[in-house]
């Protein structure tokens, strides 16, 4: 009986190739975008999932709060919570403490060999390895991290310096590893093994934490301030299996209100269980947004409903095809229930095959949006998961979209449909009903997603377009290791001064625009009383200005002292100033020193253009310099000068990798995440508007041909091409129009919620709606106008001759 089903199954398909091609090219589309979403997912949620009870890991968040409203959630912790969480915290299992360390040159000094920067060396106390524990090749794990100055490396890092040894060899060895200009000193305790599985836990190189006390470098990395907070430094718990996240919660609060000052605000520390650090600060900036990946997940539902609608309104229009058929069947003896089997047997078959092709259409996106995903996201659509969803999803399909059309075909009364004759219909039809408006579900979908790809375009010539206020053409910039020697870097920067292609250079502390921050108060007499302002500061040198264009209103650019500092405009308007020269000479409370203005610049965007322009300060301290910029002529082979800069960086820092970048790639790179966004949109929008018209293609092309006999009766009665035209175009007109109206107010919102996270953004382009929704009707009214023109042309007798 099965096998009976199936053939006569694929008998239906081969007999109707139109239809199986509609079916099988959208469902295959949708199910291929939900396939790639679903494994991206997937592996999104698969981070640090195996460490033992990782649902009683909590990593500590702090919440502070500068003013009613205003408030950030940061990983990081202050220093001393370390120390007395243990006391405090009733519910606590185990703590481990973790202080990152960035760019860290690693070396074996005995053997003078130089590996170069790291970003995967971090302090941890033993009790990080008891909260994260990992197989040890050699070492106590107990006490490998107990004293000062011991270490303990993985093993990737122990072949990279060791190559050829063993782990228990390697005990003993000493490393030097050097941070900001100080140099750590440790002895190898302890070999770990890496980690197989997804984690955001990147560290190959675990410095004992007591080093940092036992250098007298607390002070240095704010670990006795309560109101010092740094993301390096992390804090993780692992709590008793009667707690949960709210009494730690509650718990922590009290730890809070009970050590941190009062002029700290409402500031609060949180748990943040160890599943939600992929999606909130990791360590290596692949963190992925949560509501990106419901986004995606909203779109790829989208596509595959649409694709869903056409097979339903597809089959329920031809159901008229296969009344005699049902008539028959049910004449010979078959119930509604071996019916409805029969249809959803095909309709697997058609589910099936879409998903064959799913697996190669998977492979083609991914290979076109191959720089959208995650570095360490391998897609294969033969794995057991990509396996799994294809047969639940094939399972699922066929039941939404076969069911409805099964139930409406099996519904007919065998001596009806002997005669060719339908349900009755008198007043309302499901049928009609579902064709009328799965069509405009159809439509509003692609109108609204090409709206929105629409607007996003617009925004981005927009932001692309304004002036920044600063020169980023022809100027590169690398970076110099922190803390390091002034005067090795002076010695760099008159060498490059000297390049005949070099227009100018400067030593600095911030890029003039990147996603870094530094902001801070400062405190100006205003009417004999003094002002506080929230300040956006930027460590530069008297270069500076010069380098980047960047136009002075009234004074000089930066002297070579830090009690001189410059403002911009902004500054000037945030203390009632009009004139920029009436602020010169000036003192300004900054930090702990008072400083003098000696100029005042035009406003510029150090950030991107989501943000406003803050009131800015430009201050010198050159000890904390560690960006070499260098302004090349126009008229210079950048590739060439950029070879050149990094030959020059090379002779004076040897074992140095940061080669040479462009400010205006990082300009760019502000909204290339708003890019990426775009770019999904529209490959969204091609393709729900894709299945749109094969939707209605398919849905035309059947309906057109049952109006044969009526539009060749009106030829001969007269009509003429254009008005058989227009009779069978106007109700898919009215579809289009229907489809605008219910799409239009999803876009603007949407468009609009995007909108507002630009400072400099564009009026909404109503007009864009228009041309969109005209450019869609447009569409459609060529594919009826296509299927209508060949009715209309045809010779009324060759299609009456039988009546």
């Amino acid at each position: 009986m099965l096998r009976n089903y199936f053939t006569i199954a694929f008998r239906n398909i081969l007999r109707n190739k139109v239809r199986a091609l509609v079916h099988v090219l959208g469902l295959s589309l949708g199910i291929a975008i939900c396939l790639l979403i679903f494994n991206l997912v997937w592996h999104a949620y698969s981070f640090d999932r195996f460490h033992p009870d990782s649902d009683r890991i909590f990593r500590i968040n702090t919440i502070a709060e500068w003013e009613p409203g205003n408030s950030f959630q940061s990983s990081a912790t202050n220093g001393p919570l370390g120390e007395v969480i243990d006391e405090e915290l009733a519910i606590l299992e185990s703590k481990g403490r973790l202080y990152t360390l960035y760019e860290t040159m690693v070396e074996i000094p005995e053997e003078n060999m130089v590996f170069g920067r790291s970003d995967r060396v971090a302090f941890a106390d033993p009790g990080f390895f008891r909260i994260f524990p990992r197989d040890w090749l050699a070492g106590n794990p107990m006490t490998a991290l107990q004293e000062p100055n011991t270490a303990v490396i993985t093993e990737s890092s122990m072949k990279k310096y060791f190559p050829g040894q063993e782990a228990k060899e390697v005990l003993g060895k000493v490393m030097q590893w050097t941070d900001a200009g100080d140099v750590y000193t440790a002895q190898i305790t302890g070999v770990v093994a890496d980690y197989n599985q997804n984690t955001d836990f990147i560290f190959n190189d675990f410095l004992s934490f007591s080093t940092i006390s036992h250098m007298d470098k607390e002070d240095w990395y704010g670990l006795h301030s309560w109101t010092n907070l740094n993301t390096a430094s992390q804090l993780f718990v692992k709590i008793q299996e009667s707690g949960s996240k709210t009494i730690l919660n509650d718990q922590l609060a009290v730890i809070a209100k009970k050590y941190l000052p009062e002029e700290e605000g409402n500031t609060t520390f949180i748990g943040e269980p160890l599943a939600e650090l992929h999606f909130s600060e990791n360590y290596d900036d692949t963190a992925i947004s949560k509501d990106l990946l419901k986004g995606l997940i909203y779109i790829g539902i989208i596509i595959l409903f649409l694709a869903c609608l056409n097979f339903i309104n597809l089959e329920t229009a031809l159901a008229i095809n296969r009344a005699k058929e049902v008539g028959i069947r049910k004449t010979l003896g078959s119930d509604r229930g071996q019916l409805v089997f029969q249809f959803l047997s095909e309709t697997f078959v058609l589910v099936s095959l879409a998903s064959l092709f799913a697996v190669f259409m998977a492979d083609l996106i991914q290979a076109y949006f191959k720089t959208y995903f995650p570095a360490n996201f391998l897609f294969t659509s033969f794995n057991t998961i990509s396996i799994g969803f294809l047969v639940v999803n094939a399972l699922v399909l066929t039941g939404l979209t076969g069911l409805y059309p099964a139930l409406f075909l099996s519904k007919y009364q065998p001596q009806r449909a002997l005669k060719g004759e339908l349900l009755e219909t008198r007043g309302f039809s499901m049928g009609v009903f579902l064709r009328k408006n799965l069509s405009v579900l159809q439509f509003a979908a692609s109108i609204a997603f090409i709206i929105m790809v629409a607007v996003l375009s617009s925004q981005m010539k927009y932001i692309t377009s304004q002036p920044l206020g600063f020169s980023k053409e022809a100027v590169l910039f690398t970076q110099l290791p922190f803390m390091g020697d002034k005067e090795q870097r002076e010695i760099l920067a008159e060498r490059i001064r000297n390049e005949s292609f070099v227009e100018g250079v400067s030593l600095s502390g911030n890029l003039v625009s990147s996603n870094s921050i530094w902001t801070s108060d400062a405190y100006a007499m205003v009417d004999g009383q003094e002002q506080q302002l929230n300040v956006h500061v930027m460590n530069v040198d008297s270069a500076f200005v010069t380098v980047h264009e960047i136009p002075i209103l009234a004074g000089k650019s930066l002297g070579k002292t830090a009690q001189e500092i410059v403002v911009n405009r902004n500054f000037l308007k945030e203390l009632g100033a009009e004139d920029p020269h009436d602020l010169l000479g000036a003192t300004i409370r900054f930090g702990r020193d008072e400083n003098t203005i000696v100029g005042v610049v035009d406003n510029f965007n150090a950030r991107s253009l989501r943000e406003g322009i803050m009131p800015m300060i430009l201050t010198n301290r050159s000890d904390y310099q560690y960006l070499l910029i260098a302004k090349l002529s126009n008229q210079q082979n950048l590739a060439y000068a950029k070879e050149r800069l990094e030959l020059l960086v090379n002779e004076v820092y040897p074992f140095e990798e940061a080669g040479f970048n462009f400010m205006d790639e990082v300009v760019e790179g502000f909204y290339e995440d708003d890019r990426k966004i775009q770019r999904v949109l529209g490959f969204a929008a091609g393709v729900a508007i894709l299945i749109s018209i094969l939707g209605l293609f398919g849905l035309s092309s059947f309906t057109i041909a049952q109006r044969t006999k009526e539009i060749s009766i009106r030829k001969v009665l007269g009509a003429g091409i254009g008005q058989i035209l227009l009779l069978v175009s106007k109700q898919y007109l009215w579809l289009v129009l229907v489809s605008f109206v219910l799409a239009a107010y999803p876009a603007y919102y949407l468009s609009d919620l995007w909108l507002q996270e630009y400072a400099y953004r564009i009026d909404m382009p109503f007009l864009l709606y228009v041309a969109v929704g005209l450019g869609v009707m447009v569409l459609a009214l060529l594919v009826v106008g296509f299927h209508s023109l060949g009715v209309a042309r045809t010779n009324p007798a060759e299609v009456l001759k039988s009546e």
